[in-house]
């Protein structure tokens, strides 16, 4: 049996990304195979497909760290022929073949329940971006914020992490304030809740090490200058959800926000967050989420348009959310 697969490989003629045809012998190991239905383009998805970083440290490696399908066979105790579910991180598509492909063979214990009111489309157009917000958001919430306790600033609000913590963050109560670097869609942004949208430029140059305090908690994807910005604004014993770098990895802040008005900076994992977290998180996505809202963030490619949106999503090029049909 062949399927179709985004192939990426390294060698003497150079890194490259491919979809073709493999066969069970090119799946890993593992103890339960799965029919993929949905797969997704995450920024980290970008990266290793067109190898601007060294996501993928195994080649050949199949790409993808998300994917939603029916397991076709199990030998785990916990999954049989049929069950429906949802895979997110845990080294795969970096160190494990992954999820855009027709099939994949992985550990049962990396595998989550698709949530009841979730189908497998709409699992990945949440994907790890939309699973990396709950836990952002479920961070600020366990730190005590309500929405009665001040705005939510979402940094790069236009991304898949930004744009669905918006959505959660607006049916739950809070007013969300949007950073975004294409202010000529402030409407849409609006549209998924946010009260004001922000141009980034106010955060994205260094600042100072202690700002006037603008909102109660954070919810950043971007790093470097941004996070040090958002975490100098912060009010007094407010709170910080730090997930990505795409402006970079760096931090050029100072302590001043941390010593003098007690700011707390939650770093969120995604990739090897424990099982209960996980279920968690998914529960939560199925019952807070506006699933009309999720559909507008979706813009759906094929498996051969997975390469090119790889490229576009590091360009800025995309709104929202990036669904794979592995099966197009």
């Amino acid at each position: 049996m062949t399927f179709n697969a985004l192939l990426i490989e390294k060698d003497d003629a150079g890194y490259r990304a491919t979809v073709k045809p493999l066969t069970d012998d090119n799946l890993p190991e593992g103890d339960v195979t799965v029919r993929v239905d949905y797969s997704t383009i995450n920024y980290k998805d970008g990266l290793a497909i067109t190898g601007k970083s060294p996501v993928v440290r195994k080649f050949p490696l199949v790409a993808g760290i998300d994917f939603a399908g029916t397991v076709e066979s199990s030998s785990h105790a916990a999954w049989k022929a049929g069950d429906k579910v949802v895979l997110n991180g845990w080294g795969v598509g970096e160190t494990h073949s992954g999820g855009l492909a027709q099939r994949a063979r992985v550990r049962g214990d990396w595998l989550v329940a698709l949530p009841t009111g979730l189908n497998t489309r709409q699992a990945m157009a949440i994907g790890t971006a939309g699973y990396t917000a709950m836990l952002c958001v479920m961070a600020l919430q366990n730190h005590g914020l309500k929405p009665d306790s001040g705005d939510i600033l979402v940094t790069g609000s236009n991304g898949g992490v930004g744009s669905v913590a918006i959505a959660l963050l607006s049916k739950l109560g809070y007013r969300v304030i949007a950073s975004t670097g294409r202010v000529n869609e402030a409407d849409a942004l609006k549209a998924l809740g946010a009260a004001d949208v922000i141009d980034r430029a106010e955060l994205s140059a260094p600042g100072k090490p202690l700002a006037k305090e603008r909102w109660a908690g954070v919810v950043d994807s971007v790093g470097s200058h941004t996070l040090a910005n958002a975490c100098a604004g912060t009010r007094y014993r407010g709170a910080v959800a730090a997930c990505g770098l795409a402006q970079g990895m760096d931090f050029p802040g100072s302590v001043a926000p941390f010593i003098l008005r007690g700011l707390t900076l939650y770093g969120i994992d995604s990739v090897m967050a424990p099982k209960p977290l996980r279920e968690q998180a998914w529960a939560r996505l199925a019952k807070d989420l506006d699933l009309a809202k999720l559909d507008s963030l979706v813009n759906e490619v094929p498996l051969a348009g997975a390469i090119a949106a790889g490229a576009d999503i590091l360009a800025g090029k995309i709104r929202g959310r990036l669904v794979v049909n592995v099966n197009a």
